[in-house]
């Protein structure tokens, strides 16, 4: 029941959600626009408000659904468990072809389900730091040093492992904004200059 059970959260999390999302409403693979990456902020910056706003709740969706697994199959596992297997999923989608997300959103999810204090610190901490810095990946990163930190202060040290191992996804998933922006070529969320490259729905599109 529990392979079953990860199995299961593994594949809700490979949902390609903003692959999906340009090519049945844009005509287009999101991976070659852009920063390259499937995820909600890239969505935003490439196919518009809307488009991300839809990315977003999926994804987000993805994760609190496979974080309550668990209650839903009646299974004796911690709910963080199968939530995390969906957040490899998302960054790693068998759907298309391991190249997914960078974790936030499904993240997200998970916590919201398994444990809304620490929703509320990693994200009020993202939003902050984005605020500050307006740079995204900065937020991100944040959000692994928050569950980290916040974990010093669970019983057990599985929590340690598990945040420790998450905040390392993290910096390798983001490797490529780290260097662009050691090199100076990292977007700040507010570049007016990335709505010009915006993509225009299939219906608009002759």
């Amino acid at each position: 029941m529990t392979l079953l059970l990860f199995l299961i959260a593994y594949l809700v999390g490979s949902i390609p959600t903003a692959l999906l999302v340009g090519k049945f409403a844009f005509n287009i693979d999101i991976r070659e626009h852009g920063s390259n990456n499937p995820g909600a902020t890239n969505t935003l910056r490439v196919l518009g408000k809307k488009a991300a706003i839809v990315v977003l709740l999926v994804d987000v969706s993805k994760g609190a659904l496979a974080a309550s697994l668990p209650a839903l199959l009646e299974a004796d596992v911690d709910p963080l468990l199968p939530g995390l297997i969906a957040v490899i999923g998302h960054c790693f989608p068998i759907f298309a072809g391991f190249r997914g997300g960078k974790a936030i959103a499904t993240t997200a999810g998970v916590l919201l389900v398994t444990n809304i204090w620490m929703f509320l610190a990693a994200y009020l901490a993202f939003v902050f730091v984005i605020f500050v810095t307006k740079y995204v990946f900065y937020g991100s990163l944040t959000v692994g040093l928050t569950l980290l930190f916040y974990s010093f202060f669970t019983p057990g040290l599985e929590y340690e492992l598990i945040f420790s191992i998450f905040l390392l996804l993290l910096i390798f998933l983001h490797r490529s904004n780290i260097n662009n922006f050691i090199h100076h070529l990292e977007p700040k969320i507010n570049d007016k200059s990335l709505k010009d490259d915006r993509i225009p729905p299939k219906i608009n599109r002759v």
